[in-house]
Order: C-alpha cells, then structure tokens, then sequence
C-alpha cells in the first residue's frame, strides 16, 4: 500500500467514525419537538475537532505501525517511507476532490432547499456538516478506488 493510499485509508476511517458518532447523537437529539442551540453547537464543535485531530492522529499511528511492520519484516532498523508524488497521484486527488466538491454541493442544495421549505436553520447547519462528512467519505472512497484501480 502506497503513502497516499495510507493517508486515505487513516482518512476514511476516521471521517466514518465521525459520521457515525455524529449520526447517532443527532438521532438521540430527534424525538425532541425542538433541537436545543447549545446541545447542537457544542456537537457542531466536537465534530470538526475530531475532524482535524482525528484525522492527524490517525493518519500518525497508521505511518508508526506500517514503519514497525515494514521493519519487523525486511529487519531493517531505518525502513524509508517512500512519499513521493507523481502526475498519477495527483490526477487521483484531483478526481477525488471533484467527487467530494460534488457530493457537497448537492448536500449543500438540499440543505438550502430544507430551509425555504420551513425547516429551522439549526436543521439547515445540521444537514450541511452531515453532508459535509459524507462527501469526505465518499471522495475517499473514489480515491481509494482509482487507486485499486491503477488509474
């Protein structure tokens, strides 16, 4: 597995983490009537703190653990970590990007649509960060995929 296959797998797992948690806290927070500001805003803030840290964190502990296995099984003490980026990588990302800019503007016009048709704008910010989440996700995923690949 490449450099960059690793930081898109760390990536994935951690922004589906994310939207899991987030998934499960804003169903806990459905049954009532009303959505609480405070409750809302300190999840809004717990989400994207875990989207930055998280994120950093995992892709760390995914390079220590690839370096420990790389040296426990070529014996070496120094392994080197191959991070250089061709022209393919890039066009990778940038399929992967245009997938995810997608995903998000949908999720952004439907967020909006939600508004005009009555709905609270804690519902529109709420609709906004879950799709947010899932176009990170998914733009992952089409990432990991075009590299499976070979494209």
């Amino acid at each position: 597995m490449s450099h960059q296959e690793k930081n898109i797998s760390a990536s994935l797992v951690s922004f589906s983490l994310i939207l899991v948690y987030y998934l499960i806290r804003m169903l806990g927070m459905l049954p009532i009537a009303e959505l609480e500001s405070s409750k809302l805003f300190r999840l809004w803030g717990i989400v994207i703190l875990l989207g930055i840290v998280g994120t950093i964190i995992a892709s760390i502990f995914t390079h220590i653990i690839a370096a420990i296995v790389h040296a426990i099984q070529t014996g070496e003490e120094d392994p080197k970590i191959d991070d250089t980026e061709d022209e393919r990588d890039k066009l990778i990302d940038l399929r992967g990007t245009r997938v995810t800019y997608i995903v998000s503007s949908l999720g952004v016009a439907l967020s909006m649509l939600a508004f005009v048709l009555g709905q609270p704008a804690l519902v529109m910010f709420s609709l906004l960060i879950f799709f947010g989440l899932i176009a990170q996700v998914i733009g992952d995923i089409s990432r990991l995929v075009l590299y499976r690949r070979g494209f």
